[in-house]
C-alpha cells in the first residue's frame, strides 16, 4: 500500500507464466474469473457496461462499471472505488499483472486499502495457480470461512 496526498492506494502485482492475451481474458470472461475470484457474473467485461458480480459464499455482490478497456493492456472499473489492471508482457509466455485500487471513500480508507491489498493479492495467487497449473484453490472462499452465509 502506498500513500499519496494522504489518500491510500492499494497496489499489487505478480508475474503469471502465460501469454498476455490469456491473462487478460481471465479477467474479462466470467467462466474463467469464477475459477479464482467471484462465483457469479451477469456477463463479460465490455467498455461502458455494468456487470453484477457475486460472492455467493459470503452473500456479497457488487455492480461494476467498466470505465476503460484496452485489449491485452488495461482494464479500469468503478467497483465502489477505482480499480485498474495493467497487463505487461514480460516475454511471449510471461505477463506482469499490476492491480491498483484507489479512491476509497469509507470512514477508514487506510483499512479499506489494506483489505484491498490483501484481497487482490489472494486473487492474483488464485489466478497464477489456475492459469499456470489448472488448479482451482478456492482461496477467496477460504480467506474467511466463518463469514460464509449459512446454507439451508
Amino acid at each position: 500500500m502506498s500513500m499519496s496526498s494522504s489518500a491510500p492506494v492499494a497496489k499489487v502485482e505478480m508475474m503469471i507464466r502465460k501469454p498476455v492475451a490469456e491473462v487478460f481474458r481471465a479477467f474479462t470472461q466470467p467462466e474463467l474469473t469464477t475459477k479464482f475470484w467471484f462465483t457469479r457474473s451477469s456477463g463479460s467485461l465490455a467498455l461502458g457496461q455494468t456487470v453484477h458480480w457475486e460472492w455467493e459464499m459470503y452473500g456479497a455482490a457488487a455492480d461494476v462499471k467498466v470505465l476503460e478497456l484496452e485489449e491485452n493492456r488495461k482494464i479500469v472499473v468503478d467497483f465502489g472505488s477505482r480499480v485498474e489492471w495493467r497487463f505487461t508482457p514480460r516475454s511471449a509466455d510471461e505477463t506482469i499483472v499490476t492491480i491498483t485500487n484507489s479512491g476509497f471513500a469509507g470512514e477508514d480508507p487506510v483499512s479499506e486499502a489494506l483489505d484491498a491489498t490483501e484481497g487482490f493479492t489472494i486473487v492474483l495467487c488464485g489466478l497464477k495457480a489456475y492459469l499456470e497449473h489448472g488448479l482451482v484453490l478456492g482461496l477467496v472462499g477460504d480467506k474467511a470461512p466463518d463469514a460464509h452465509v449459512a446454507r439451508g
